[in-house]
């Protein structure tokens, strides 16, 4: 019975899938609602361009910084700001 009705379900499917069904598409119908899709959708593409844009230009940035230091490593700057030193009560 379930191969039956698997099979029964089967060739509906295919009959509902001939190409007698199938229609072409056509642009000519969509109209304002088809612009505004496609308006929105380039908006939004371009708005991720503001992240990469700070992400690029910083990473260019820190790049830029390391390479172009003065010969300052990590070490000389904290050197520079030596603390004051500190009583400790007992």
């Amino acid at each position: 019975m379930n191969s039956f009705k698997s099979g029964l379900i089967v060739s509906l499917l295919t009959l509902l899938a001939s190409p007698a069904w199938a229609r072409s598409i056509t642009m000519k119908e969509g109209g304002a609602a088809l612009w505004v899709f496609f308006i929105v959708g380039a908006v939004i593409i371009l708005l991720q361009l503001i992240p990469a844009m700070i992400l690029f230009f910083s990473f260019i940035g820190t790049t830029g910084t390391m390479i172009f230091k003065n010969g300052k490593g990590v070490k000389d700057e904290v050197l520079l700001h030596k603390p004051a030193p500190v009583k400790v009560k007992k």
